[in-house]
């Protein structure tokens, strides 16, 4: 397996478009209802664009109306990683794929959405290639 790690900005601009590299690897946020799968409800599973590594799964995903897509769930615990973000002088919770580090989006917690974990992750449409279900 590819050590994501040990590479440099420069060869991550080589594999990321200058939006993908502005979000995935600078924590920037893509515009609102904007985003590729903001409204997609295809099965499939959702993997990280900038390493491959799957994130999340379509049985997770639900409409909140946030502008991005939702998830109450990662596909497995160790997927994401999580840490504090005192980014926009507020706290929140920022999420960041486990296996190459780059920024998905945020989780937050307790918005009263009818979901089993009560949760909300909040993640990037350009951070993320949707792979279909197999017929």
């Amino acid at each position: 397996m590819e050590d994501f790690s040990a590479l440099t900005d420069d060869q991550w601009r080589e594999r990321l478009s200058p939006e993908e590299f502005h979000v995935l690897r600078r924590a920037g946020t893509e515009a609102p209802f904007r985003g590729e799968y903001t409204d997609t409800t295809a099965p499939g599973v959702y993997l990280c664009r900038a390493c491959g590594a799957e994130l999340f799964r379509s049985t997770e995903k639900f409409e909140s109306h946030c502008g991005w897509p939702a998830f109450f769930d990662p596909a497995d615990s160790d997927a994401v990683i999580t840490r504090a973000d005192d980014s926009l002088g507020m706290r929140r919770t920022e999420v960041l794929c486990a296996r190459c580090g780059s920024h998905l989006g945020h989780v937050f917690e307790d918005e009263g959405y009818n979901t089993p974990t009560d949760q909300r992750y909040c993640i990037n449409s350009i951070a993320l290639r949707m792979e279909p279900a197999a017929d």
